[in-house]
């Protein structure tokens, strides 16, 4: 499936706009402190012409059929890309942590390479203290993965999903 670019979008985002759209599909998590599972995933990269692009994500868990079992997780935030061409994803989550990830983006293919740069947490949260996340175009597709330092563990595979645009 091709896209299509959108006119309006920020020139600064150019580099982005693989990304814009509205992405469903499926993924694995696990880490070491929990049982690998299955999960579905929507997702939404939008944008209002202003220099930034706008990260709205919810997540649930898989039964073996592929049917919903219960919600999982949930993410809200913003993209930016900086003059010098540095990629920002600012996230907040409803477990109480907040993330800021930098990185670069491939020139030479729609890729994105982030790690935090700053995490906080409320004093009830978990215990999380660093991630990465790379994400592709791969095949019309949205291919993502997360990596994470948590509860002890050190930086460990956590989540990756395969998501396909949603048209319209």
């Amino acid at each position: 499936m091709t896209f299509e670019l959108d006119t309006t979008l920020h020139p600064s985002l150019a580099p982005l706009a693989w990304l814009v759209g509205r992405w469903e599909g499926a993924g694995l998590f696990g880490y070491p402190t929990i049982d690998d599972a299955r999960f579905g995933q929507e997702l939404e990269i939008s944008h209002d012409g202003r220099p930034f692009l706008q990260h709205r994500s919810r997540s649930w868990v898989l039964d073996d059929q592929g049917e919903p079992t219960r919600p999982s997780a949930g993410e809200q935030g913003y993209w930016r890309v900086a003059p010098d061409g540095e990629v920002e994803l600012l996230l907040v989550h409803h477990t109480g942590i907040l993330e800021m990830f930098v990185g670069q983006r491939d020139t030479t293919r729609p890729y994105v390479n982030l790690r935090t740069d700053a995490v906080l947490r409320s004093p009830h949260a978990k215990e999380y203290n660093a991630a990465t996340r790379l994400y592709g175009y791969v095949e019309s597709d949205l291919m993502w993965t997360m990596d994470m330092a948590a509860v002890g563990q050190p930086m460990t595979n956590h989540l990756s999903a395969r998501l396909k645009r949603v048209p319209g």
